[in-house]
C-alpha cells in the first residue's frame, strides 16, 4: 500500500512540476523572460514562493527543466534512429516523428526564438544543436551530392519554418502542419533517390 502512495505522490508532484513549467512559460511570452519573476509565477499558480522553490529555485531551473522535458522526444528519437537500417523508411519515420515532437513542444520553440541571449547563456542552444546535428548525420548519405544533403537537412529546417512562418496564415493547423510535413518528406525522398541511382 505504501507504494501506491508513493506513486500518487509522485505523480503529483510531477503535475505540479508540470504546471509550474506550463504557466512560468505562458508568462515569458506574455511579458518576457526578463520582466517575469518566480514571485509572479508563484501567484498565477496560487501557490506560495516557497511552494514553488519546492521545485525551482531560478527562473534559469524552469526554463532548463522544459528544454530537457520537452526535447526528450527527439533525444528518444535519435536514440531509435541510429539504431535503424539507413533506408528512405527510417528517413522518412524520422521526419515525421521529428515533426510531432516540434508540435507538442512549440511553445518551448517559440520562447527560444523570442529569447535567444538567455538561450546562450543557459547553454540551452548548444545542447539543441548537437541535437540537431545527430539527425542531420542519421538523414544524410555521406557519399551523396552536396545538393542533396542540403535537401536532406532542409527537411529538417521545413519543420522548423512551418511552425513560425505558417503561424499567420489562414486555415487549419492540422491542414498547415500535414501540408509542411508533406515538403519535407519529398526533400528527405527527393535525396535520398538522387544519392540512391
Amino acid at each position: 500500500m505504501g507504494g501506491t502512495m508513493d506513486g500518487t505522490k509522485q505523480q503529483r508532484r510531477g503535475n505540479t512540476r508540470q504546471r509550474i513549467q506550463d504557466v512560468a512559460l505562458a508568462l515569458f511570452a506574455e511579458q518576457g523572460y526578463e520582466k517575469t519573476s518566480l514571485r509572479e509565477i508563484a501567484e498565477r499558480l496560487d501557490v506560495t514562493k516557497a511552494a514553488l522553490y519546492y521545485h525551482f529555485k531560478t527562473k534559469e531551473e524552469i526554463i532548463v527543466s522544459l528544454f530537457e522535458d520537452l526535447t526528450q522526444p527527439i533525444q528518444d528519437l535519435i536514440e531509435w534512429g541510429r539504431g535503424q537500417p539507413h533506408t528512405l523508411e527510417t528517413k522518412q519515420e524520422i521526419v515525421r516523428r521529428y515533426s510531432r515532437a516540434l508540435s507538442h513542444a512549440e511553445p518551448l520553440f517559440r520562447f527560444m526564438q523570442e529569447n535567444q541571449a538567455t538561450v546562450r547563456e543557459l547553454r540551452i542552444g548548444d545542447s539543441f544543436k548537437d541535437r540537431m546535428r545527430c539527425l542531420r548525420d542519421i538523414l544524410l548519405d555521406p557519399d551523396a551530392e552536396l545538393v542533396d544533403q542540403v535537401r536532406s537537412v532542409s527537411a529538417l529546417f521545413t519543420l522548423h519554418a512551418g511552425m513560425f512562418l505558417l503561424q499567420d496564415l489562414d486555415g487549419d493547423v492540422e491542414k498547415k502542419r500535414a501540408a509542411v510535413l508533406e515538403v519535407a518528406l519529398d526533400q528527405v525522398t527527393q535525396a535520398h533517390e538522387h544519392a540512391h541511382r
